[in-house]
């Protein structure tokens, strides 16, 4: 099963950040993780030239360093006894610089409180959404009203054939790493694991076109041959997972297959409100190998919709184009 070893948390200046910590440190004592809680904080540009007197631009950025420095050591001292945490204070950008750490010290999961975006049709604020796009490894995005224990975790995930060759390879190894995480954390968690892939007949619409105007019954099989080939596909990749799994695993996750015919952009986001899930595991990019395509308009439609926790996934060899450079 997935387990992280490298957590990266990120502090955000709001309540929800308690909650956010309190999942990050579960976690990395779970998985016997090593922790470091980062904050970013603007950059004083260096080129403004104070009055004499007044200290300089480095001079203050040092001391704010220092400041932010020792709040955090506050806020994470209750739990050193427990578990090693660092702590790093990060200036500039802060989806940039989160990215650049999380490059840099080779981070295995970026975990933070969601921000408010302030905006009615988006649930996620634009610095996650700069995360959920770009940063290489998983995103835990916690929201404000999430539970300390989750009880239901739903995966979504995507057993369509139709891609070339090596695409399908690499959503096949994205679906098994969902299916992992999600499996790993219900299991800690003594949650229950639900499991969702959405369906269309892709050809429905044109048989259904007055000029081709075919029976009823023959629409009706097409339809359910598709069903029936999603069907297998989808039990195809439950048994790859189940097989992963021992028996009193098994018997306590219980999951479940949801196999939903409609656009995932609607019937996933109803689902997750249906079975009031604490947290949805999902992949968030778009067709592999588009230069520009970070992620696809489905999974935004979707983060946009849904009311829950969310731990965005990258596909193998997934590369951001974030760099060091400014």
């Amino acid at each position: 099963m997935q387990r992280f070893t490298n957590i990266l948390y990120v502090v955000t200046p709001d309540s929800v950040s308690e909650v956010a910590l309190e999942r990050a440190i579960t976690l990395a004592n779970l998985n016997r993780a090593r922790l470091t809680v980062v904050e970013v904080i603007d950059e004083i540009p260096s080129n403004i030239k104070p009055p004499d007197g007044i200290p300089s631009p480095e001079e203050c950025q040092a001391k704010r360093v220092v400041e932010y420095q020792q709040v955090l050591e506050e806020k994470v001292a209750p739990w050193r006894s427990n578990i090693e945490i660092q702590i790093k204070i990060l200036i500039g950008i802060p989806f940039l610089e989160i990215i650049r750490e999380t490059l840099r010290n080779g981070r295995d999961l970026v975990i933070k409180g969601a921000e408010s975006s302030g905006l009615l049709d988006r649930v996620f604020g634009s610095e996650d959404m700069h995360l959920l796009r770009k940063c290489p490894c998983p995103v835990w995005l916690v929201k404000p009203k999430s539970p300390k224990a989750y009880s239901r975790i739903l995966a979504a995930v995507d057993v369509d054939d139709f891609y070339p060759p090596e695409e399908l390879s690499t959503r096949h190894r994205l679906n098994h790493q969902i299916l992992e995480m999600a499996s790993a954390l219900a299991l800690a968690e003594f949650a229950e694991l639900h499991i969702v892939h959405t369906w269309e007949a892709i050809d429905e619409g044109v048989m259904r076109h007055a000029f081709v105007s075919l029976p009823e019954e023959k629409i009706a099989a097409y339809i359910e041959k598709e069903r029936q080939q999603h069907r297998g596909n989808l039990n195809v990749l439950m048994n790859e997972t189940v097989n992963r799994l021992d028996q009193n695993s098994l018997k306590q996750i219980k999951p479940q297959t949801h196999l939903l015919k409609g656009h995932p952009r609607k019937h996933i986001p109803k689902l997750a409100g249906g079975i009031k899930a604490d947290l949805i595991v999902m992949g968030t990019v778009a067709r592999t190998g588009i230069s520009g395509f970070f992620m696809g308009n489905t999974a935004e439609t979707i983060l946009n919709q849904i009311d829950c926790s969310v731990l965005a996934v990258k596909p193998p060899g997934f590369e951001t184009p974030v760099t060091f450079e400014d």
